[in-house]
């Protein structure tokens, strides 16, 4: 675990009408959690978007031909790449979250939208950081360790059937 105070830039963007939408100080209280004793720097972009665009990326990315809720591009820097002015490393990555997506996926598990935000938000961080759900031992304790994150933060297990 890495102690002493988190040092983090979080850039969010909305590519739809940020009515009904958590603000970007939450995406940052969220992403903040995630990493919180995992990491000290960290840079990353969220990016919130409508059903085309979360469905062309999630058909180029990962060949699903449909809109998914949370996407997580980690960073891929070549050594000896001069970044951005402005791009600090670590460099994380970007998190895209599909909104209408996830509005469903809220309604139909009967949970809180801003609740939902905050699990997909530590979810996709999580994967950032390298953390994966492929068989059934990393995904139990990939939400294990979502459930500890999300309790920190006053939330409810997102795993708990309702």
């Amino acid at each position: 675990m890495t102690k002493g105070p988190i040092h983090l830039d979080v850039g969010v963007s909305y590519a739809l009408p940020r009515a009904g939408l958590p603000a970007a100080v939450s995406f940052r209280k969220w992403v903040a959690a995630a990493l919180d004793g995992r990491i000290r720097d960290a840079d990353l972009a969220v990016r919130l978007v409508g059903n085309k665009e979360g469905r062309a990326l999630n058909r180029h990315y990962r060949g699903k031909d449909y809109a998914t809720n949370v996407l997580s591009f980690p960073a891929e820097i070549a050594e000896g790449v001069k970044l951005p002015k402005g791009v600090k490393m670590p460099l994380l990555g970007d998190l895209v979250l599909c909104a209408p997506v996830i509005a469903r996926e809220a309604k139909e598990q009967k949970k809180p939208l801003a609740a939902h935000y905050a699990h997909l938000t530590v979810h996709g961080a999580l994967h950032l950081l390298g953390w994966d759900h492929e068989d059934t031992r990393e995904a139990e304790c990939m939400e294990q360790l979502e459930r500890e994150i999300l309790a920190g933060l006053g939330l409810p297990d997102p795993y708990q059937e309702r």
